[in-house]
């Protein structure tokens, strides 16, 4: 089952970056030395909108590399196709874009908000952290370095600080981004029915209300917040209802790749794999979205699912060799549940759990433990799983697995 909270780049681009001030896990990026640079041909097609809005952005960048406000609208279109087609070079280029002010202890507050976001894309929540620090300490109702800082602080189960950034929204942006961030909270410390609830109200009367004056909630902000409704749920055990949220935001025809992992997530867990198959066979340059056509490949039986398997231990590999710990947690659920190796599926949990503190975390984690029989490796979740009070019947059940194994190989002493 997907996070609660995680954020694929178009989504926490629409919370930091976009929605703000409207009325989100990949590889880590090589970054080209100059836009000239030519590392693979980008799998658009001829006239294609999107090259045509690239292409007139960098060369307005090249005529003035210090223009900061082309650069920030091209490194933040850039932030935003990672989740669009799930490649991690887009990033890369992001932060090319950013070149001049990159290193700078304190850059112009848009490029320090969106360094932020590039930062914790590599899990430097810690830079990431800092930086977001600096800018909310020079402009204190930035809404955008707010959400971000909240997103991390979720991710890293400070709640308490993510709450008190979520509430000083208010009154910077719409209620629904208000409302958002805060049932965010809320769904990981014991009031899911409450969230799911107040979130659900507050989107149908904003799309009530713009309805009626002629207008439309943008479509972007109309995705995460169906993915966030799916999700809460889907952890209620409302199943219907949690696909019929997923049908939704796949009707609104965006691009996304967090909703197909989550999408395929779901169905993996009620036994659909075909539908897995479908919907991702031709979205294999995510390796998100090919860890689960692996999965749904293998309980098929299917040829193929041999030679997926190979390509994405290989992309692992490349992975480990560059020192990207970016797909831990995947990488865990590949050794558990493809190469049934538990000792090593385990060792990558424990390491992603250092720096992300989130329910899909915790399940490989927990599962990975219960495979090893090994209940006292998993008692930093299991105080997790308490003190958050999260109502999540998987982990839940996990956890009161690993506990009762324990009792058994205490009383057996």
């Amino acid at each position: 089952m997907p996070s609660f909270t995680h954020f694929a780049p178009r989504q926490l681009l629409i919370l930091s970056l976009l929605f703000c001030t409207a009325a989100t896990a990949f590889s880590a990026a090589h970054i080209p030395s100059n836009d000239a640079t030519v590392l693979e041909r980008l799998p658009f097609k001829p006239n294609d909108p999107v090259a045509r809005e690239l292409a007139q952005m960098r060369a307005e960048l090249q005529r003035n590399p210090k223009n900061v406000e082309v650069a920030v609208k091209l490194a933040r279109r850039y932030y935003g196709m990672v989740g669009e087609e799930g490649d991690p070079r887009y990033l890369g280029y992001a932060e090319a874009a950013l070149k001049p002010w990159w290193d700078m202890p304190e850059p112009p507050i848009d490029v320090q908000v969106l360094r932020a976001g590039l930062l914790q894309f590599r899990h430097d929540f810690s830079g990431a952290t800092s930086d977001l620090n600096k800018a909310i300490a020079r402009d204190p109702k930035n809404p955008q370095a707010r959400v971000l800082r909240a997103v991390i602080e979720i991710v890293q189960a400070r709640y308490d600080l993510a709450r008190s950034d979520c509430r000083a929204l208010d009154g910077l942006t719409n209620d629904l981004i208000v409302v958002g961030c805060e049932t965010m909270v809320d769904g990981l410390t014991g009031k899911l029915a409450s969230a799911y609830d107040t979130l659900n109200t507050t989107f149908n009367d904003a799309l009530k209300d713009a309805q009626s004056d002629g207008d439309k909630v943008a479509p972007d902000l109309q995705l995460w917040v169906l993915i966030r409704l799916a999700e809460l749920s889907q952890r209620q055990g409302k199943i219907e209802r949690t696909e019929a949220h997923f049908k939704q935001a796949l009707a609104l025809g965006i691009q996304d790749t967090f909703l197909l992992a989550a999408y395929a997530d779901f169905l993996l867990d009620q036994k659909r794999p075909t539908e897995v198959v479908t919907l991702l066979k031709d979205k294999i340059r995510s390796d998100n979205l090919l860890l689960r056509l692996v999965f749904a490949e293998r309980t098929l039986n299917m040829p193929e699912a041999k030679e997926s398997e190979s390509i994405l231990a290989a992309r692992y590999v490349a992975a480990q060799l560059r020192g990207d710990t970016v797909h831990q947690q995947e990488e865990a659920r590949f050794e558990l549940q493809v190469k049934a190796n538990p000792k090593k599926a385990l060792a990558l949990a424990q390491e992603n759990w250092k720096v992300q503190l989130e329910p899909r975390d915790a399940r490989i984690f927990l599962e990975s433990a219960l495979a090893l029989k090994d209940p006292n490796a998993a008692q930093a979740v299991l105080q997790w799983l308490d003190s958050s009070h999260i109502e999540d019947a998987y982990l839940i059940k996990l956890g009161q697995q690993l506990k009762q194994l324990q009792a058994m190989q205490v009383a057996h002493q």
